[in-house]
């Protein structure tokens, strides 16, 4: 089992390094898993597993979606079937997607929340047949989005991402913030009182 608490301190470089070395930790750890993004609170995504995402872990576990592995259409030669990644890519692939649908879940939740006046949401799962999406908050808005194979376990998911929400928090400080989203080629968050 994996030890969480080995994560590296939180300055800037530190923070990165340890964000990182969580996201590589719960890609290894869990099987199944499709695609992992960290969502920022306006729907960026700051750190992913997406192939040939200089942000991403490792580059042996972050190619674990591909095109090849991603569905490709319904076989009529009309072209994709909808919501295809393989034949129709998102503006940069399954982590921009991945950060659009988990961004899209989490207003949609906490909306639905504030509704049924039952305060934050904590954790977001959606079962769906070719697949598993889970979403948990980790701080200030931002999110853990994870996509899974159908066969993995989902209270092993929401353990291990229990557990990376633990230690993550701390990590994600506006600095890094504005680093992930620079490195990922979104413009900075505006400084307070500019």
């Amino acid at each position: 089992m994996i030890e969480y608490s080995e994560a590296p301190a939180s300055d800037e470089c530190e923070g990165l390094r340890g964000l990182r070395w969580l996201l590589t930790r719960l890609l290894e750890e869990v099987p199944g898993l499709r695609s992992v993004a960290v969502v920022s609170a306006d729907g960026l995504a700051l750190l992913s597993s997406e192939p040939g995402d200089p942000t991403g872990p490792a580059p042996d576990r972050a190619a674990a979606v591909t095109a090849e592995s991603a569905p490709t259409g319904d076989g009529d030669g009309d072209g994709p079937a909808p919501g295809a990644r393989g034949k129709v890519p998102g503006p940069r692939g399954a982590a921009a997607d991945l950060a659009t649908v988990v961004s899209g879940l989490a207003a949609l939740t906490g909306g639905a929340a504030e509704l049924m006046e039952a305060g934050a949401v904590k954790q977001t799962m959606v079962t769906m047949a070719g697949g598993s999406l889970l979403v948990m908050a980790i701080s200030d808005g931002s999110l853990l989005g994870v996509h899974t194979d159908t066969d993995t376990d989902p209270g092993l998911v929401a353990y291990h991402m229990g557990l990376f929400v633990g230690r993550a928090g701390h990590l994600l400080t506006p600095e890094l913030r504005a680093r992930l989203r620079e490195q990922a080629g979104h413009p900075s968050e505006a400084a307070p009182g500019e």
